[in-house]
């Protein structure tokens, strides 16, 4: 019972969020079991470009050091955010928030080039959080209990409390520096003067991660349709069956199945009688029982005038 109730909130957490986190979790309890050790996985461009060691491209943004308070921080506000966004200004646009985590994190790994850092996966925690707290500027926060602030402070906030704990500084700047130009390209410049959208996500990524829109002009296959019905073939108009002009549908509504006044029943086409039912048939339909017959017959429906043989 646990184990069905935890893995239905596992699937319920974003593709990408429970992807990044676990990959996370993984890789440290790896190294906690001296299974691999940080030196296999850290940021290191000699042995990247000579040694040709590119999967240290990705590894140093999953170890966020020993299992600790350290660790369980940077997991709870990478799950938190992370998920936010996903849930929050990227719901539904899972191909841009993969850009997002490329563009980061090739950013991210270019300025690591430049700065003395082995693990960027803090820094690129930071720039979640920075993105989402830009993105909610009205949000009111409370840390711990001893500040309460606006939303767009709290990357600010969460560099002071590193500086307090004796952390380097450093990861906590590039992080918002990385999500600062990320908001600015993406969220700033394209609504200035001027201005316009420079980062666009590749139609590879839409392809590979967003669910395709559906078709309006798809009609389905026989198989396909619930309960024998013909679900998506167009039908007579309503005057062609004798229902007054109150009755017709909306404008651009079209009804769904074409009807034959041969005993069958279906539900009637006309928006306001949605609820009714008619004694007519779909070409496909099932024999009409006399029960319902005699149900249709007692409502009369108004394309039921010739099946009240049928009825009885």
């Amino acid at each position: 019972m646990a184990y069905q109730t935890f893995r239905q909130e596992y699937l319920q957490v974003p593709p990408v969020t429970r992807a990044y986190t676990t990959a996370c979790v993984l890789t440290t309890a790896a190294v906690q079991l001296e299974l691999i050790t940080p030196f296999q996985l850290y940021f290191n461009p000699e042995l990247i470009f000579k040694h040709f060691q590119v999967w240290r491209l990705i590894t140093n943004y999953l170890f966020f050091g020993p299992v600790g308070f350290n660790f369980l921080f940077n997991m709870i506000f990478l799950y938190r955010y992370c998920r936010m966004l996903e849930e929050g200004s990227f719901r539904g646009r899972t191909a841009d928030f993969v850009f997002m985590f490329l563009f980061g994190g090739l950013l991210m790994t270019l300025f690591g080039l430049f700065v003395n850092l082995v693990f960027l996966g803090q820094a690129f925690t930071i720039m979640l959080v920075y993105v989402w707290s830009r993105r909610n500027p009205y949000v009111r926060m409370n840390f711990f209990g001893l500040l309460i602030f606006q939303a767009p402070f709290l990357p600010w906030v969460l560099m002071g409390f590193s500086l307090l704990l004796g952390n380097s500084i450093i990861v906590d700047l590039l992080g918002i520096a990385v999500g600062h130009i990320y908001f600015f390209l993406e969220d700033v410049f394209p609504n200035q003067p001027g201005g316009g959208k420079l980062l666009r996500t590749p139609s590879v990524l839409k392809a590979i991660f967003d669910t395709p829109e559906d078709d309006p002009n798809y009609n389905l296959l026989p198989e396909e349709r619930p309960g024998g019905f013909a679900w998506g073939e167009e039908l007579v108009r309503c005057k062609e069956v004798g229902m007054e002009s109150k009755d017709t549908p909306a404008a651009g509504i079209k009804p769904s199945v074409n009807l034959e006044p041969d005993g069958g029943v279906v539900l009637c086409p006309c928006l306001r009688m949605a609820a009714r039912v008619m004694c007519c048939r779909p070409r496909s339909a099932r024999p009409l029982t006399p029960s319902l017959c005699a149900v249709a017959a007692e409502r009369r429906c108004p394309a039921a005038g010739r099946s009240d043989a049928a009825a009885r």
